[in-house]
């Protein structure tokens, strides 16, 4: 039995998928806790934090992005959650104010090449223009290589999605509510040089099936030099663009890179 499309939009209009978001997490890292005396069960935490500051006589800016990132590997499923929070200002103005929350999983096949994927998200974006975005669906994936230091991987799938959208004065009319499937196109991968140079990259293309000029484009790519065991410093590059409020916005930071494998 599936919900009415209009309750479906009562729900997300209710905050509830805070809720649903946070329940999911909790069960991750519960299942995380259960799974630890298990020997082929690993572990990775990441917190990669960034920003700049500029201070001048006549001006002031800053830009703060903070990720936290859990991960779970087994031989044959793995479980990532991922938390960033990206907040600026200008003057006194208000420039960046955008939470991204994300819980998704692979489920390998016998050969690793092939796996299959879910995902849930929710997305906040004041520079964006986005009131609030939920993503929700499935798909498979490939690994085109797959060694220790170097990973490539494409995958493609189905999201549910339901947003609500702030236009502005810069920004054309647009419909405030919208239930939309899309197809989701990713492409990411990690090179790692001596094990002292890390760059992981991904990027994402997702279009509406029923409109192709409405279209979701992010790119992120962070570079890490390790400086002493699980510390790093590391560089940041995001882009993002979102077709149906006409907005964009990249962002280049530097700070440190925190990761432990257990």
């Amino acid at each position: 039995m599936s919900l009415p499309l209009h309750k479906i939009k009562s729900i997300i209009s209710s905050g509830a998928i805070f809720r649903i978001l946070a329940t999911m997490c909790f069960i991750g890292l519960a299942t995380a806790a259960v799974a630890q005396f298990n020997d082929t069960t690993n572990y990775f935490v990441r917190y990669n934090g960034t920003g700049t500051i500029n201070r001048t006589n006549d001006q002031r800016s800053h830009v703060l992005n903070n990720a936290l990132r859990f991960s779970l590997y087994k031989k044959n499923i793995s479980l990532n959650s991922n938390t960033a929070w990206i907040y600026g200002k200008q003057q006194d103005r208000l420039t960046n104010n955008d939470i991204t929350s994300t819980l998704d999983f692979d489920i390998y096949k016998s050969k690793r090449s092939i796996y299959y994927w879910g995902l849930l998200n929710f997305e906040k974006s004041y520079s964006l223009a986005i009131d609030h975005r939920f993503q929700g669906g499935l798909g498979i994936g490939y690994y085109f290589i797959d060694r220790d230091n170097f990973v490539l991987q494409v995958s493609d799938g189905i999201l549910f999605e339901s947003s609500r959208v702030e236009p502005r004065d810069e920004a054309p009319p647009v419909t405030s509510d919208d239930q939309i499937l899309r197809n989701s196109f990713r492409l990411k991968f990690r090179y790692v040089f001596r094990d002292n140079v890390k760059i992981d990259h991904i990027d994402y293309l997702q279009h509406s099936l029923e409109d192709r000029s409405d279209y979701i484009l992010r790119s992120s790519t962070i570079i890490a030099v390790k400086l002493y065991k699980w510390i790093s410093l590391s560089l940041t590059v995001d882009y993002n663009k979102i077709s149906v409020t006409e907005r964009e916005n990249l962002l280049l930071n530097y700070g440190i890179t925190l990761e432990k494998y257990f």
